[in-house]
């Protein structure tokens, strides 16, 4: 049924011929187009077509390269199990978390930290992950000697052990912040407090209720992001470099390697390389929906046997230190990344430097300077961008009446879903042929890419909920519908409005591979500089860049939580929106 005629905004006809009406197709177009053409410029040189290198015809050779490549098998195995593994864990930390502590006090703490968490960078939360857990990180020294009797670091190779465990710890810590923040936006179309309340009335336990009742409803919203985080885990660069092993290290860090090298010959390989993480992407989501349905009914076979499991409260202490645990990695390792870049002399195995400074940050200001300006235009631009083009989409939507079908919805996430090595390299290679300048121009289009999809589903829940009775006033008041989207829609989503362009501008902040890739090693930010460091062995050098980043990333949410209540101060009932 239809809303009454009465709610419906009023349309005049000539908007009917406005092209507002096409502004889906072209933001869809804008993140799908750059994909498709990227792919294309992967697949090409990975069957050895590549003009510009000598490549004329199409043949196997480079995929039988990569084949014959000693570490190829190891590389493609610990992709699979790191990415496999770190959506496994996520997930399930979230989904328990979320069924044995939604309502209380201390699921609302959690709400309230994850802004601050999702500000935080890859890099930054894994460079602050190896500050923990490195042999002589503060783990060990708080430990020791008095409880391990160690007088050196242990002999042990963390970060960067040969299974990817630590690399999984640091992904993990970041994951389950954006899974739980996408869980929270799908329990409010799925009336979870009622369905868990009426099932404990049944005689469930709390957390048994939730999982049976509500979280059906809640996967199939969460569906598109938990396949985004598989594909993301499965060929993330940065935080491979920083925290994964390196002998051989993951076959998406190891393509960038190939990219990057001296010897042109190589692409040919990195691109065969980057198709195979597609190919690998593609089947282990394929495997992913498989085990769904699998466990899908065998979940359906133990919720008709009908047991309650009353007695949750282990679970549920459970559940609360599995999610506790990366949100102390995150803010720990922060701290940690903050009492380096200010640390003296500080020897092994004290907790804490026997001296603070700021020789480090004064020494480097100067050469934190073009980086900073470089990722704070870069990010502007790409923000500005993305929420014009978010906001003409979601009022041609409102106008119009156009729905977002869940087939173009799957093309909103087609940056995400798509292994970024995969049509990164393909842009690389085009913008190669094609002779197009690797400047900051080119870096921002690919920044837009990625950070679009963001504004786009931050913005897109508040600007559908707003009351269109507004401007069915304002339009029996003689307002037309430009006048009330800028005078009254816009003012009154200030505040989701913000939180929307400073989601976008951390995502931006943390690109690592668009940055390098097309701008070909020459457009510097906060990320591939601190990423650069991690070669290197100056602690504090490397807390002072990423702490720069961290700091890069956060000061928007800042401005997000503070503005609309310095603006509305004097309106209480827009200070909540």
């Amino acid at each position: 049924m239809g809303r009454p005629f009465w709610s419906r905004p009023v349309t005049p006809r000539h908007e009917d011929r406005s092209p507002f009406r096409y502004a889906p197709l072209v933001m869809l177009g804008v993140m799908f187009v750059p994909v498709m053409a990227g792919l294309a410029g992967t697949m090409l040189p990975a069957i050895g077509y590549f003009p510009a290198l000598g490549g004329d015809s199409i043949s196997p050779g480079p995929i039988m390269d990569l084949l014959r490549w000693p570490g190829f098998w190891r590389a493609s195995a610990l992709s699979v199990t790191t990415g496999v593994g770190v959506t496994i864990l996520s997930l399930a930390i979230v989904i328990l978390f979320t069924a044995a502590w939604q309502g209380t006090r201390l699921f609302s703490a959690a709400e309230r930290l994850l802004s601050p968490l999702l500000s935080v960078p890859h890099a930054a939360a894994a460079f602050g992950v190896a500050f923990l857990l490195a042999p002589s990180g503060w783990m060990t020294r708080v430990i020791s000697p008095w409880a391990t009797s160690w007088t050196t670091p242990p002999d042990v190779l963390i970060p960067q052990d040969p299974w990817g465990l630590t690399m999984m710890a640091g992904l993990v810590a970041k994951e389950v912040p954006f899974l739980l923040l996408m869980t929270i936006a799908a329990l409010g179309q799925t009336e979870s407090v009622k369905s868990r309340v009426i099932a404990q009335s049944l005689g469930y336990g709390r957390t048994w209720a939730w999982m049976t009742v509500v979280l059906p409803r809640v996967y199939e919203q969460i569906r598109l992001p938990v396949y985004a985080v598989l594909a993301y885990a499965m060929s993330v660069v940065d935080v491979a470099i920083i925290l994964g092993p390196n002998a051989p290290a993951t076959l998406s860090a190891q393509v960038v390697s190939w990219m990057s090298d001296p010897d042109l010959a190589l692409r040919f390989r990195a691109s065969a390389g980057a198709a195979a993480q597609l190919g690998l992407v593609g089947v282990t989501l394929i495997l992913w929906r498989m085990a769904e349905l699998s466990v899908g009914c065998v979940a359906r076979r133990w919720a008709y046997r009908g047991r309650r499991m009353q007695r949750d409260r282990p679970l549920r202490v459970g559940a609360l230190v599995a999610a506790a645990m990366p949100i102390a990695a995150v803010l720990v390792g922060l701290l940690s990344l903050a009492v380096w870049s200010l640390a003296g002399f500080w020897s092994w195995p004290d907790v804490l430097p026997s001296s603070f400074t700021g020789t480090t940050w004064l020494r480097h200001a100067s050469d934190l300077r073009d980086p900073i300006l470089e990722t704070v235009r870069i990010g502007l631009l790409a923000v500005g961008v993305s929420l014009v083009l978010t906001i003409v989409t979601l009022e041609a939507e409102q106008r119009f009446n156009l729905n977002l079908t869940t087939r173009r919805l799957g093309l909103l996430y087609a940056p995400l879903l798509v292994p970024q090595v995969a049509f990164l390299v393909g842009l690389q290679t085009l913008a190669l042929e094609s002779g197009l300048d690797a400047g900051m121009a080119a870096v921002t289009v690919a920044h837009i890419v990625f950070v679009l999809p963001y504004v786009f589903l931050s913005m897109a829940g508040p600007y559908r909920a707003w009351d269109d009775r507004y401007a069915t006033i304002a339009t029996a008041m003689g307002s037309g519908s430009q006048r009330t989207l800028w005078r009254i829609r816009l003012p009154m989503l200030l505040g989701p409005l913000l939180v929307a362009a400073a989601i976008g501008f951390a995502v931006s902040v943390g690109q690592y591979l668009p940055t390098l890739l097309v701008g070909a090693g020459r457009v510097q930010t906060l990320t591939t500089e601190a990423v650069a460091l991690a070669s290197g062995g100056d602690r504090r050098v490397i807390g002072v860049y990423a702490l720069s980043q961290t700091l890069a990333a956060a000061v928007p949410f800042m401005v997000a939580i503070a503005l609309p209540r310095f603006v509305w101060r004097h309106r209480r009932g827009l200070q909540h929106r």
